[in-house]
């Protein structure tokens, strides 16, 4: 039988906290203590709606989309929730997602179904 570490995420910024196993991505671990300090889109790294940014501890992550988290952002501590497992307790910022520009042609379309 093994016992995985559990440790604690605080988000600063929401001034929540959660726990997460060492074998869980954050964004699991968040939802699976039904909290919601971390903002959830597709689960998967593609979208990069779970960007957070971690201030302090030590974790482990999957492959990134540069489309989402540049080498520069990586080094300043931002990560995608979804790739990430905590390896220490972490103190991290949520809410760092910013949506593209919607092109002309999404504009149009929004007015249509709005009419």
């Amino acid at each position: 039988m093994t016992t995985d570490q559990i440790f604690r995420i605080q988000v600063v910024n929401r001034e929540q906290e959660f726990v997460c196993a060492e074998d869980q991505v954050l964004l699991i671990g968040m939802e699976r203590h039904n909290a919601s300090s971390i903002n959830v889109g597709c689960r998967g790294g593609g979208c990069g709606v779970c960007k957070i940014r971690i201030l302090q501890g030590e974790y482990e992550t999957k492959r990134m989309s540069r489309a989402h988290i540049s080498a520069s952002e990586q080094e300043q501590g931002y990560v995608l929730a979804c790739r990430i497992f905590p390896r220490t307790d972490l103190l991290i910022e949520s809410d760092h997602y910013l949506a593209p520009e919607e092109s002309s042609y999404q504009q149009a379309a929004a007015q249509l179904s709005a009419s």
